[in-house]
């Protein structure tokens, strides 16, 4: 239904100012992949999952076609924080593309951390493009099961 409304209104699209044809290509990146890492104005922002134990938070996040020495990863105020560069496989310089989605540049994502971690213990692995940060709770916030007598 949506595709309908959207290539009804894509038919007025001659005529459309740089600013209204750039709207209508990130609503295209959207409707392709809206879970996918994105490029909106310029910037990259990677994929995550973030869940949560008694004792740890785990963010897993999607980083295609990099490699760990690209990623830059600190914890800053309960606040992870993830900065990178995705670099061109090939500079082209060539302007025949139909279409091209495959995004390039610098990112940063900083994700809110639910509670205290302990900054010293985090680890980090990467695997196939899929970085996982394991971050322990720091003592003072995990949950204490408390017994009531009576």
């Amino acid at each position: 239904m949506l595709d309908k409304l959207f290539s009804a209104l894509r038919r007025k699209e001659q005529g459309q100012s740089g600013l209204e044809r750039d709207v209508w290509s990130m609503l295209d990146a959207f409707m392709a992949s809206p879970f996918a890492m994105s490029a909106g104005f310029g910037r990259l922002t990677p994929a995550v999952d973030v869940s949560e134990t008694p004792e740890a938070i785990t963010v897993t996040a999607e980083l295609p076609g990099m490699r760990p020495e690209e990623v830059d990863l600190y914890v800053e105020n309960n606040y992870l924080v993830l900065r990178g560069h995705k670099k061109s496989e090939a500079e082209e310089k060539k302007e025949n593309y139909l279409r091209r989605e495959c995004a390039f540049g610098s990112f940063s994502r900083s994700v809110p951390l639910p509670t205290e971690v302990l900054a010293d213990k985090v680890n980090a692995k990467f695997k196939d493009g899929v970085l996982t940060v394991h971050l322990p709770k720091s003592e003072k916030t995990k949950t204490q099961h408390i017994n009531i007598e009576g």
